[in-house]
């Protein structure tokens, strides 16, 4: 398995000379198990993924939502396979939202807000229900499969973290998730053992408390810390810990500080960046 970080930012796009370092964009993530290709939220970060499969088409891609909010559903209606015939596109979601998948992606590309509508766009679009501890199974297309089970988060409107496993190997996507008083034991279980650990880390715990930065407190915004991270990772083996969702007010500097600072938490920790790729 491969994980490639296209979108690491939170909340809102951005750019600028202060964030090229770590980038701009909004969430998105590539996993590649064998030939299988799955991507992991649509934030602007998708735009520049799908110029990159331009070059592989015709493709079959699954694409899995943690969510609906906007920055991780922004970057659809410029992914350039779903426009061209031939591309066959799986679409996954949590069945807790008070609309479909569907309608939701549809609802951002209606008019006057966009061009061209869902329907509109050229590839075979098929929708999926996620449910929560109920492995999916794919064919990886080199006579292997890939499993992927969900877990439900603590984020306003709901959030699903994933799980992926192939060939002995693991990677788990956990945005958008507050940690609670103790550690969330649904993302334990999920956790457990996972060789990569991409976990919601948008706050210092200072940002979190309101002692530093704006807006006071962040309690009850659905965000975690790198701190909480740490103790996740280590209550649940994981090998790898990599800082995600980091928050737009937070410039290359704050992401490497806040990288330093996790280390001392848990060593073998990185802050996700841009281009960054992992193999387990």
């Amino acid at each position: 398995m491969r994980i490639t970080f296209w979108g690491v930012r939170g909340s809102i796009p951005t750019p600028g000379p202060d964030t090229a370092s770590v980038g701009g964009n909004t969430s998105c993530v590539e996993i590649r198990a064998g030939k299988l290709l799955l991507v992991f939220d649509a934030g602007t970060g998708l735009r520049l993924l799908g110029k990159s499969l331009l070059k592989e088409m015709p493709i079959t891609a699954h694409l899995f939502f943690s969510h609906v909010h906007w920055d991780h559903i922004q970057g659809f209606p410029f992914f350039d396979p779903a426009f061209v015939a031939g591309n066959v596109i799986h679409l996954y979601g949590g069945n807790n939202v008070s609309r479909t998948l569907e309608e939701t992606l549809a609802g951002q590309m209606d008019h006057p807000s966009f061009p061209v509508h869902l329907t509109e766009m050229g590839a075979k679009m098929v929708f999926h229900d996620m449910l929560e501890f109920v492995p999916l199974e794919l064919d990886a297309g080199d006579g292997t499969k890939a499993t992927i089970t969900a877990a439900r988060g603590n984020h306003p409107n709901g959030v699903w973290a994933y799980r992926v496993d192939h060939a002995g190997k693991s990677i788990m996507y956990a945005t958008d998730t507050e940690h609670y008083a103790v550690i969330d034991p649904k993302l334990a279980k999920l956790a457990k053992g996972v060789d990569i650990l991409v976990y919601d880390s948008q706050y210092t715990p200072e940002e979190y408390a309101g002692t530093a930065g704006s807006g006071g407190p962040k309690l009850g915004w659905g965000h975690s810390t790198f701190e909480e991270a740490a103790k996740l990772a280590k209550a649940a083996g994981v090998k790898k810990l990599v800082l995600y969702h980091h928050d737009p007010m937070q410039n290359d500097a704050a992401v490497g500080e806040k990288e330093r600072r996790a280390r001392e938490l848990f060593a073998d920790c990185e802050a996700a960046r841009e281009g960054l790729s992992l193999e387990p």
